[in-house]
């Protein structure tokens, strides 16, 4: 399939999503006069599933039945699918979906450093059942399906109708540029259904297409639609919860849920003043999002959540952060992640006033089993920055990287290069405001631990 065809359809479901609020519903006027508070409850819990239901839309109108292994050519600022992307590994993804037969999901043997990362439609992450590192080929099944396998396949239960599944195949490993290798792995992967593989064991190979194919920014759409459409919005979001393939509610959620289709109905022909409540419930939610977790911050301002993928049920907010901001993140122990707006004054980073440094004394780089690395990202797609140097991240494995004569390490964020700065040590922010994200893969350590606090990024002098 050619790259305007993968785009045409990306645009068609989002195109779709717009205008399947569309048609018109009328609804009893109900008596409960708590309907903002009802509606900003409502998306504080359910604002994941609006994500992924809209995620797995596209990637059902490109391939119809699921099951798919695919992952883009490159990662530039083009990507928008997911925020936070990361260019310092080879993704292959696919939404699973056992249903009357098993999926077949072979991993092959690599040198390569690698991560599975097996997650709900709501962002929560559970035991895919495969031990890391084991290749071997592996049939998820639904836990109520009966029937015989072929002769050296594992059999594993997925207790989802519907769940992500993400691996990152690692670019550079021990200081070593494995990209041919982590490429050849991520294509050798497969997934297809059984009776795809009895008739062809090779079968499902990974589907590299254009990155255009991943150029829906969700969180801009989402954003704009709080702000512009929440009575939109909120039919989508109901639309999502409702979908048979949602993840089983807790019973709390469950009461929330059918409050909400209660009162809310069909969503269409509501009474002004109740309309009134629902969006103002909505946009309220919706702050509270991003305000949770601007403000979930360490020393030196830094963003940092323990709890990714594993929330308890009372959670909810601190997964809809997430989803807003680093939605797909790996929990613990795969990776830890911080991420600041902030220099160390509190004053919001901007490019096209000054220039910035975070310097890691020696000794106080990030502990890492696989790397560390710093990417920049634009102020609210959380998307990487547009830069003629084509750089986006400095890391642990970047080529070429210089401490200083103590053995410290600074790393330079501005629109052009400090004069006598190494490249390596440079990432090009551009004209405005943006943010910063340190990753960790494989912490260590006080890395692992939770005592590590990266230093604060400080503005350059006479910037």
């Amino acid at each position: 399939m050619n790259g305007s065809r993968w785009k045409w359809l990306a645009s068609l479901a989002v195109l779709g999503m717009l205008l399947s609020a569309s048609a018109a519903w009328a609804v009893p006027r109900p008596n409960d006069s708590g309907a903002s508070r009802l509606a900003q409850n409502y998306i504080e819990r359910f604002y994941p599933r609006w994500f992924s239901h809209a995620q797995a839309r596209t990637a059902h109108i490109a391939n119809p039945g699921g099951n798919v292994l695919f992952g883009p050519d490159r990662v530039s600022p083009l990507y928008g699918a997911v925020v936070a992307i990361n260019v310092d590994t080879l993704y292959a993804s696919a939404i699973v979906e056992p249903g009357s037969e098993p999926v077949i999901f072979t991993i092959p043997r690599t040198s390569v450093s690698y991560s599975l990362l097996t997650a709900t439609n709501f962002g929560d992450v559970f035991d895919s059942g495969i031990p890391s590192g084991r290749p071997g080929t592996y049939a998820l099944t639904a836990p109520d399906w009966h029937g015989e396998l072929p002769g050296g396949v594992t059999r594993v239960d997925v207790p989802y109708r519907q769940s992500m599944w993400i691996i990152r195949g690692d670019k550079y490993s021990d200081g070593r540029n494995t990209v041919a290798r982590a490429e050849q792995f991520r294509r050798n992967l497969r997934m297809a259904t059984l009776s795809d593989y009895v008739a062809n064991p090779d079968a499902g190979q990974t589907r590299v297409v254009p990155e255009a194919t991943f150029g829906i920014r969700y969180k801009v759409i989402a954003d704009n639609m709080v702000a512009r459409a929440p009575i939109a919005f909120l039919r989508q979001l109901q639309t999502a919860v409702n979908d048979p393939d949602t993840a089983p509610l807790t019973r709390q959620d469950k009461a929330v849920a059918e409050e909400f289709d209660k009162i809310f109905g069909k969503g269409r022909n509501l009474p002004s003043e109740l309309r009134d409540q629902f969006a103002r419930g909505v946009r309220q939610g919706h702050a509270r999002i991003i305000s949770n977790y601007l403000g979930h911050t360490t020393e030196n301002n830094w963003v940092n959540f323990r709890n990714i993928g594993n929330w308890s049920a009372r959670d909810h907010l601190d997964r809809s952060s997430i989803a807003e901001f680093l939605q797909w993140g790996n929990s613990l122990p795969t990776a830890a992640y911080w991420h600041t707006f902030k220099d160390t004054s509190g004053t919001a980073l901007n490019g096209s006033s000054k220039g910035y440094v975070l310097t890691f004394p020696a000794g106080k780089l990030p502990e890492t089993s696989r790397f560390w690395s710093l990417t920049a990202y634009t102020p609210h797609a959380v998307t990487l920055i547009p830069n003629a140097a084509d750089t986006y991240a400095v890391a642990s494995y970047t080529p070429g990287l210089k401490k200083n004569p103590d053995g410290s390490l600074s790393i330079y964020l501005s629109r052009t290069r400090p004069t006598g700065v190494n490249p390596e040590n440079w990432i090009p922010v551009g004209n405005g405001e943006f943010n910063v994200m340190l990753r960790a893969y494989g912490p260590q350590g006080d890395t692992l631990s939770g005592s590590y606090v990266p230093p604060g990024i400080t503005p350059l002098t006479g910037s």
